[in-house]
């Protein structure tokens, strides 16, 4: 996924796209300015899902390219700002972002771990997209174990087959017996993987 993904995925949908234009091109010689327009992205570029890449909506595209829009040594700091001080949509737009831009793995993990601590389902499932691979193993298998005990598919968790590892197995099979005394199973995605970790030793 580019750029130049997102920009071909809007074509044809966005409610404004002079808007877009216009504020793309300031934010790029007024960094601060990302402040002020990157909460009205959902009011003048709309809100329409899109069919690829699947999950976003139009705003969270546009989102994501006014971040692109940034100085390279603003975004990381502009990133952190917006979703610290953004609403659940702001917040997921940033989280998309730090699978695309060249932010540190010090700047995105703590809030890749602030996504996963909330009980939003779109944030957690978005945090462990392909964003996720700024997460340490022990941070990204609680991830997974959160996504499971939520009920989230396991199908949007980005890199599951080159990541789950034995220790991912013990934890999930610590979840199904939690589960069995309470009279209740895991889902069949997550038993699946159960299964094949404690079979194989692998997903795929």
């Amino acid at each position: 996924m580019t750029t130049e993904d997102l920009r071909a995925a809007i074509e044809g949908k966005l409610a404004d796209r002079e808007w877009l234009d216009t504020a793309l091109a300031t934010v790029a010689r007024d960094p601060a300015a990302i402040g002020r327009l990157f909460p009205a992205v959902g009011r003048r570029c709309g809100r329409r899902l899109l069919e690829r890449p699947a999950g976003w909506s139009v705003e969270d595209a546009a989102r994501v390219l006014l971040l692109a829009a940034l100085p390279q040594h603003n975004a990381g700091a502009e990133a952190e700002a917006l979703y610290r001080y953004g609403d659940a949509a702001e917040k997921r737009a940033v989280l998309h972002a730090l699978a695309l831009l060249d932010i540190s793995a010090e700047v995105a993990a703590p809030l890749l771990l602030d996504a996963l601590r909330t009980n939003d389902t779109r944030l957690v499932a978005t945090a462990l997209g392909p964003a996720a691979r700024h997460l340490d193993a022990a941070a990204w298998r609680q991830g997974v174990l959160k996504a499971v005990f939520m009920g989230l598919p396991l199908a949007g968790v980005a890199d599951l087959g080159e990541r789950a590892d034995a220790e991912l197995a013990t934890m999930l099979a610590g979840l199904a017996e939690e589960r069995r005394a309470a009279g209740r199973a895991l889902a069949a995605d997550a038993s699946e993987l159960l299964h094949r970790l404690t079979t194989t030793g692998r997903v795929s």
